[in-house]
């Protein structure tokens, strides 16, 4: 039977989350909310900063499940980020090639910003982040936000890279987003400096257990 009263889980991903998790990263998208108005195609943005993490490093992608089997949050992330954009360019991008042609021109819209960086996956490879190999993208529904799930889901993470024996994670996150600074500073991370780092903030801290 059942349970009247299903509890919220982390658990791997699985190929059946797909819908779910792409849905996750669209609400969350732009600046921490909802990027439905901003981008039409709502593959576009799980295309670039989910989808491609579960498909090629399945054994780091975890997510919250909400009970039911719904997954309402996850983590994603590969061990070694210099890999990562070699299979990036390799194997996904040709699995988009005709859905998001590469660009012949500079950008005009978000949605020509956004695939022009999904043909340069390069830009992964920062100067100063060498001794943070691994990176991460983590993102929730705000009604599961604040309740310690983020916290659950990346200490998740953070054991598999260690267990890995991966020394340090990185991310890259938009530095108007205050609310995700906050979050990160209580997990421990600090800022890394980079050279010209664009309206990003890079973000890093050893893959220790607290």
């Amino acid at each position: 039977m059942a349970s009247k009263n299903p509890r919220p889980a982390i658990r791997p991903y699985r190929p059946a989350d797909r819908d779910a998790v792409a849905d996750v990263c669209v609400r969350t998208a732009h600046n921490g909310g909802d990027s439905r108005a901003r981008y039409g195609d709502l593959r576009l943005m799980p295309s670039l900063f989910a989808e491609p993490y579960c498909h090629l490093d399945p054994d780091l992608a975890f997510v919250l499940d909400d009970g039911e089997g719904r997954a309402v949050g996850y983590v994603v992330g590969t061990a070694d980020t210099e890999r990562f954009v070699t299979d990036f360019r390799r194997v996904w991008i040709p699995l988009l090639a005709d859905r998001y042609p590469e660009p012949t021109a500079p950008p005009r819209t978000p949605t020509e910003e956004m695939i022009g960086l999904l043909h340069r996956p390069e830009r992964m490879l920062v100067a100063g982040l060498a001794t943070y190999p691994a990176h991460l993208h983590i993102d929730l529904l705000p009604p599961w936000q604040g309740r310690g799930h983020g916290r659950q889901l990346m200490r998740t993470l953070l054991n598999a890279l260690h267990e890995r024996l991966v020394p340090a994670v990185h991310l890259g996150m938009v530095t108007v987003n205050t609310a995700a600074r906050a979050f990160y500073d209580r997990l421990g991370f600090h800022e890394i400096p980079v050279a010209d780092p664009g309206p990003l903030t890079y973000l890093g801290r050893a893959t220790t257990p607290d």
